[in-house]
């Protein structure tokens, strides 16, 4: 399925799906790669979704309907092909439970799995970064197991943490910053997804198409990788 939507007088959107499926995105994110490299400067951004992505331009400076032609060509193109892997996974490490993680034991009690359990199956997928959103930096992750799927809080939080790692429904996510949110929460990473400050060599630590694999550590190792964090000093291990 290829069908193209404008957007007011600057964008088109293309979908190539209707349904949340790691092939489907990972279409997606081949014509966000092929419109840049084929289109350029006639293009202003991209902004990839689960199963469509907007393309942004200058009506000003580039005529719709051949630009619509060229989309929907490079579109049939990627609908053909084999989806590539993950060209980048991040190892985000995790501490799991108590303070950190308060909705552990419920999402276990749910589960009917010992908390220890609901850790391992967590931290056992390379989840697919499907895209940012609704706060900076927050990864829409696909890949959670099944036995775990939990609907969101009754009520949301009103101040959920910096670098809460949480689920709702078959979605893992991390809180790149303190927000409202209704997501369950099953521990906390120490390292900084989003970074405001002029100058940032890379403002977003992960990218919509990258992979993702959580890495339990305990107390201490948390601890210790936050101050190094927070002293500038971090780097996470990127698998390739």
């Amino acid at each position: 399925m290829i069908r193209l939507l404008s957007q007011g007088e600057g964008g088109i959107t293309v979908e190539l799906g209707t349904e949340v499926e790691p092939v489907v995105n990972a279409r997606v994110h081949a014509l966000a790669r092929a419109v840049a490299r084929d289109l350029g400067a006639r293009v202003l951004e991209v902004v990839p979704s689960y199963a469509s992505l907007l393309v942004v331009f200058d009506p000003l400076r580039t005529a719709r309907a051949p630009l619509a032609r060229r989309l929907e060509a490079l579109a049939r193109q990627v609908a053909g092909a084999a989806p590539e892997p993950p060209r980048r996974v991040v190892r985000v490490p995790v501490c799991y439970g108590g303070e950190l993680g308060p909705d552990l034991e419920e999402v276990a009690r749910r589960a009917g799995l010992p908390p220890g359990e609901v850790v391992a199956l967590h931290a056992a997928p390379v989840y697919r970064i499907y895209l940012l959103g609704f706060t900076p930096g927050f990864p829409y992750l696909g890949g959670l197991d099944p036995r775990l799927a939990c609907p969101r809080l009754d009520s949301p939080r009103l101040r959920t943490p910096a670098g809460s790692v949480a689920i709702a429904g078959l979605q893992a996510g991390i809180y790149p910053v303190e927000s409202p949110g209704g997501w369950r929460v099953l521990g906390r990473t120490p390292l900084r997804l989003f970074d405001p400050a002029p100058g940032a060599a890379r403002p977003f630590l992960l990218a919509a198409g990258e992979g993702l694999r959580f890495v339990p550590v305990g107390r201490e190792a948390y601890e210790e990788t936050a101050r190094a964090v927070a002293a500038g000093g971090f780097e996470p291990e990127v698998e390739r």
